[in-house]
């Protein structure tokens, strides 16, 4: 009996305990227990690509990887998005006048055509784009133009301007004709063979006055050449005639201006202007200045003078009335020596900040100044300045207006009979100041022609100018 009392009790006991753990085990349709759960969670990552993506295209917690605006933005020292992140930037570099023949020649030959670039080579590769003034046709034929300096530069230079840094060139200046059409067409040649763009001279005048566009970091420059400063009318371009740029009728260049304002972002001019050696703006440049920005430019940056000029804000635009030489030949005019990289970087809203890197140039070797030397060129360039200040870092900033008044003047048209002073004198309206009294170390050139000039004889087979004489010539005309 008590066998059976008990074989009760078991059956009774495990009845109850399937019981219980029927009514806590899973039911169907419930949840998994705690310990089925890791299971699952290691799946889940299978899926989370998906969201992953989710950043990329949301706009309000961009990653920093996806801030840059064009696929280019930050390359080879290029364009970055600007405050803000909302704008590119391109970063132009710009120096003045650059020729390789005379005195400078001598140099290249005895040390190399990469010479000149050994100091400055490092701040001109940094930027975007180099642009410089070509002061001399690249050829070596042509005949000689009957004026006091005639130049001509040896093709051998141009790989060392390129691999330099410099990307495009001016031509509209008083020197690219100085071996006539032959010596433009070849200087054309050379540096598209180079792949060096140029502005301001053409086979004709819709090549002269036709703009050069650049793209880079997602923006479209334009950039266009004009002189106001040529021996002789028949140097302009015309219809299927070779030459330059002119901009003593300055109906052509606002035309110009106009056009490339209309297809490009950011739209530069390059201007060929002003009195030798006068570091001060005249009213004429002044007034070409704001008509090229009333018509669409952006930034004006311009030579001729061989010396520093100061800067002005007009409209909110810059104007750099003269860079001065920076690879030329030398003189004993201390202000010919002073010399500048200005940086400029812009956006696509048409700003630009601009900035300078002070140059000492001597005998076709550019250097950066001495800190102190330095400081000095901008406490100049402040005094010089229209309406801009250069504080001791080189940065350009609007600054009061200088209450020094500029000479003003109408320039006359170069006549037909090429005169020897090689430029029509711009400010003063007339060409005696084409025979000042300022003294040059370098001789000037005679011609291959019947006229022989008062200064020293040149090697006008090769181009090179005559040696440096001891004591400088009395009279100087235009270079």
């Amino acid at each position: 009996m008590w066998l059976k009392i008990g074989a009760l009790v078991g059956v009774t006991i495990g009845a109850f305990i399937y019981l219980i753990g029927w009514l806590e085990g899973p039911q169907p349709g419930s949840v998994e227990t705690p310990a089925q759960q890791p299971a699952v969670v290691l799946d889940k990552p299978q899926t989370v690509p998906e969201k992953a993506e989710e950043p990329a295209g949301a706009a309000d917690e961009p990653k920093p990887e996806t801030v840059p605006v064009t696929p280019t933005a930050g390359e080879n020292g290029g364009a970055l998005p600007a405050a803000g992140g909302s704008s590119p930037r391109v970063k132009l570099s710009f120096v003045g006048d650059v020729m390789f023949a005379g005195r400078v020649e001598d140099i290249v030959k005895k040390n190399g055509y990469a010479y000149p670039f050994e100091q400055v080579k490092s701040y001109l590769e940094k930027a975007d784009l180099t642009v410089a003034n070509l002061e001399t046709p690249i050829t070596a034929s042509g005949t000689a133009q009957s004026k006091e300096y005639v130049y001509r530069s040896s093709p051998l230079a141009l790989p060392e301007l390129k691999g330099a840094g410099v990307d495009l060139v001016n031509l509209a200046n008083n020197h690219t004709m100085d071996y006539g059409e032959k010596g433009l067409l070849d200087t054309l040649d050379h540096l598209d063979a180079q792949g060096i763009r140029r502005v301001g001279g053409g086979r004709s005048a819709d090549e002269a006055y036709h703009h050069e566009i650049v793209d880079q970091n997602g923006m479209k420059i334009a950039f266009l050449g004009f002189s106001e400063v040529l021996p002789d009318a028949s140097w302009f371009a015309g219809a299927g005639k070779p030459g330059l740029a002119e901009s003593y009728s300055v109906k052509r260049p606002l035309e110009a201006i106009a056009k490339a304002r209309a297809e490009a972002d950011l739209v530069v001019v390059i201007a060929h202007w002003g009195e030798e050696r006068e570091e001060r703006m005249n009213e004429k440049q002044r007034d070409l200045a704001h008509q090229y920005i009333d018509a669409g430019a952006d930034l004006i940056i311009a030579s001729h003078p061989h010396v520093l000029q100061g800067f002005e804000q007009y409209n909110g635009k810059w104007i750099a009335y003269s860079l001065g030489n920076f690879i030329f030949t030398t003189n004993s005019n201390p202000n010919t020596l002073e010399s500048m990289i200005l940086d400029a970087s812009c956006t696509k809203e048409r700003s630009c900040d601009l900035s300078l890197v002070p140059i000492h140039t001597e005998w076709a070797h550019p250097v950066p100044m001495e800190a102190e030397k330095g400081k000095k060129l901008f406490e100049k360039l402040t005094r010089i300045s229209y309406n801009a200040k250069v504080d001791g870092e080189g940065k350009v900033t609007a600054g009061p207006v200088n209450p020094y008044k500029a000479p003003a003047g109408p320039v006359p048209l170069p006549s037909k009979t090429t005169n020897k002073s090689g430029a029509v004198s711009t400010g003063t309206g007339t060409s005696s100041k084409s025979a000042s009294t300022k003294p040059t170390t370098e001789s000037a050139k005679t011609k291959t022609t019947t006229t022989t000039s008062t200064k020293s004889k040149e090697n006008t087979s090769t181009g090179t100018q005559g040696t440096a004489v001891k004591k400088p010539a009395a009279t100087t005309t235009k270079e």
